[in-house]
This record gives C-alpha cells, sequence and structure tokens, in this order.
C-alpha cells in the first residue's frame, strides 16, 4: 500500500471510513468487523470514526466501540493503525444532526472518544464542524487545550473553509495537521481547501470520496468520464474516482465509507493504479 503522511506519522493512501457501519441502514456487526478486518489485510492503516456515527439516542460512540472491538480482534497486525474519531457534531436520535461546539463539551466528548477507542491518547482528533453559536477560536482553542493535555496526539479540523483554517492553525500554534472536507466528483466546492493543504503541508482527507452512500451507485452514469477512463485501465470506476484524488497532490488521502469487505479491498487497490496526466486531466475538466 502506498503511503502518505498525516502530522508526520506514515498512513496508508487510502482510508477506511467507518460511518456506514453505524448509521440508517447499517450490517449487522459481524460484516462490520469483516469489513475492518479486510481493510487491515489490504495494508489500510487509517480509520476514520466519529462520536456522532450511530443511529439510536442512546448509542452515542456506536461507531468507536465497533471500531475498537474490531481492532482488539484482529490482534497484532492492528498496532499501526491511526484511529481518527472527531467531536462536536451530535445526533438526537430522530436522524437529524446538531451541533455543540462548546470548549467545555469537546474536552468532555474526546475524553469519552478515548475511553471508548480504549486508548490512553487519540491518535487524530477532529473538530466536526462549526457551530455558528459559538466563536470558532474558542471551539479551537478546546482543541488546542487538549493537544497540551495529552489528550489527543495530532488535531484536525473538518468541514472548514479557507480562513478557518488559518485561524485554527494560528490557535493550534502551527500544530493542524488535517482538514477534513467533502470532496467528489460531484463535489467539488472543496477544491480550494485541497489546495490550500497542498501548499501550507497539510493532510487533505475527502469525505464522501465517491459520492456518498447514495450517489456512489450513480457515480458512472453520471461522470461518464471517470466509466471511460476505468474502461481504459481496466479497474472499477470507484479505483478510478480514488486515484484521481489521489493524483491531485501527495497530501489528499480519501477515506470512503464502506460497509462491506469486497468495497474496502476494491477501494484499497486505487493506491495502485497510476493514472496518466491526460487523464487525470480529463478527469479533472
Amino acid at each position: 500500500m502506498q503511503q502518505r503522511t498525516i502530522g508526520g506519522r506514515s498512513v496508508s493512501a487510502i482510508g477506511l471510513g467507518g460511518m456506514p457501519m453505524s448509521i440508517e441502514g447499517r450490517p449487522d456487526e459481524e460484516r462490520s468487523i469483516a469489513t475492518i478486518h479486510a481493510a487491515l489485510d489490504a495494508g489500510v492503516t487509517l480509520i476514520d470514526t466519529a462520536d456522532a456515527y450511530h443511529r439510536d439516542a442512546n448509542e452515542v460512540g456506536h461507531n468507536e466501540e465497533l471500531i475498537a472491538r474490531a481492532l482488539r480482534e484482529y490482534g497484532d497486525g492492528s498496532a499501526d493503525v491511526l484511529v481518527a474519531t472527531k467531536g462536536g457534531h451530535l445526533r438526537p436520535g430522530d436522524g437529524t444532526w446538531t451541533r455543540n461546539g462548546d470548549p467545555e463539551y469537546l474536552k468532555g466528548a474526546a475524553k469519552e472518544s478515548a475511553r471508548r477507542l480504549d486508548v490512553d491518547a487519540i491518535g487524530l482528533y477532529q473538530f466536526h464542524r462549526p457551530d455558528p453559536a459559538v466563536p470558532y477560536a474558542d471551539s479551537i482553542g478546546a482543541i488546542r487545550d487538549l493537544l497540551d493535555e495529552g489528550v489527543i496526539l495530532m488535531a484536525g479540523i473538518s468541514n472548514a473553509d479557507v480562513s478557518q483554517i488559518d485561524e485554527a492553525r494560528e490557535i493550534l500554534g502551527g500544530r493542524l495537521v488535517s482538514v477534513q472536507n467533502q470532496f467528489s466528483p460531484a463535489f467539488r466546492s472543496s477544491q480550494g481547501e485541497l489546495e490550500h493543504c497542498a501548499e501550507l503541508g497539510i493532510a487533505f482527507l475527502p469525505w464522501s470520496p465517491l459520492g456518498g452512500i447514495a450517489g456512489a451507485k450513480d457515480l458512472a452514469d453520471r461522470h461518464g468520464a471517470f466509466q471511460e477512463v476505468a474502461d481504459e485501465v481496466g479497474a472499477s470506476v470507484y479505483q478510478v474516482t480514488l486515484a484521481w484524488e489521489l493524483a491531485l497532490a501527495p497530501i489528499v488521502i480519501p477515506i470512503p465509507g464502506v460497509s462491506r469487505p469486497e468495497s474496502i479491498r476494491d477501494s484499497a487497490g486505487a493506491a495502485d493504479l497510476v493514472l496518466t496526466a491526460d487523464q487525470v486531466a480529463r478527469l479533472s475538466a
């Protein structure tokens, strides 16, 4: 597996997004465990989760606990895995999403995430989404405090614009290591943030890199150039999409959300797929 870097730490160029294994429509836990194990078998060493990845109100952190269980059951081979989690986004259990960027809430949420993940310190903790009711600087200040206290080892942000990236970087004293934004063939409005991260040497983690749970199945129909290139190289349209994202900048690390072993095996193969400059240009057009 090709390697890329988050904050000086080497991880697989393709990560695993855990959300589909814990929200509505999720599979049974045994299939989810098999999916995570298949990712590890394929060389994936970055797993992304969040305390808000759950379905019902009484199961906050469902995905974190699921990942912790899968890593324990996998054994010694999981020692090099970086688990990235997030806080500041909530699901009250009725299918909606809410936000809480209160500093004290974030500090408590991070400590609860560490408990569920069964770690002394979280490898990468990310502020999930800005809360319009709380000054951004206050929320990021809590992340800074978590770093200083050793509750988390690295800090990132999610769903941020360029100005927020710069603000977070300043508040964290240059210790911002990652930005996780939506980016895919169908959603390219984070291109500016991706390019800004490339200039700064900050990892950019596209979430829903294949278009999300609903959009992925229509990827080939909606974006014909990706199917054309897939036919040229003899790969799946999903592999081509991830390979295209990898080709945009060396700081890009896609985290496709999956819930089937065969899906993560296919996605992991994108790390070995090399596209020509002409193919990348056609896909970027």
